[in-house]
């Protein structure tokens, strides 16, 4: 049924909690995990015209990237299953479905960051535009 799952991941609890999920499914139905970190840049939103002096280079930027993935998955037993982890940069919603096209992904798991029914409607989230706009099943994670 599900052959690979997609896992977004900014390390946060909720987050971490989506990857334990992704991975006992993944062993259920004998699956690939896809752990993704979308590094934010500023130019993905405003474009290559506001900077306000902030200068981060992209070694700096793929190091915390690296750092998110290994928090993700610290402590978490991933035996059994086949983890493939992926950085990427630009629009995290973007990128996620993106990813979701070229690799043919058949489930995506994400953690919620929790909003309540009313802050979440006026912010919004990676995880509602993705629940959106996504052409495969996606499962949001408390």
């Amino acid at each position: 049924m599900f052959k690979k799952i997609l896992v977004p991941t900014d390390a946060s609890e909720y987050s971490r909690r989506a990857l334990i999920t992704a991975l006992e499914m993944a062993k259920l139905y004998k699956a690939e995990v896809e752990l993704l970190h979308v590094t934010f840049t500023p130019q993905a939103y405003w474009g290559y015209t506001v900077s306000y002096g902030i200068t981060v280079s992209q070694e700096e930027l793929d190091r915390n990237a690296e750092l998110v993935l290994e928090a993700a998955t610290a402590g978490i037993d991933t035996s059994g299953v086949s983890l493939k982890k992926r950085i990427d940069s630009g629009h995290p919603v973007s990128i996620i479905l993106d990813e979701i096209q070229k690799e043919n992904i058949d489930l995506v798991i994400m953690g919620s960051h929790g909003y309540g029914p009313i802050t979440g409607s006026v912010l919004g989230s990676v995880s509602q535009r993705v629940l959106q706009r996504a052409e495969c099943p996606v499962m949001i994670v408390r």
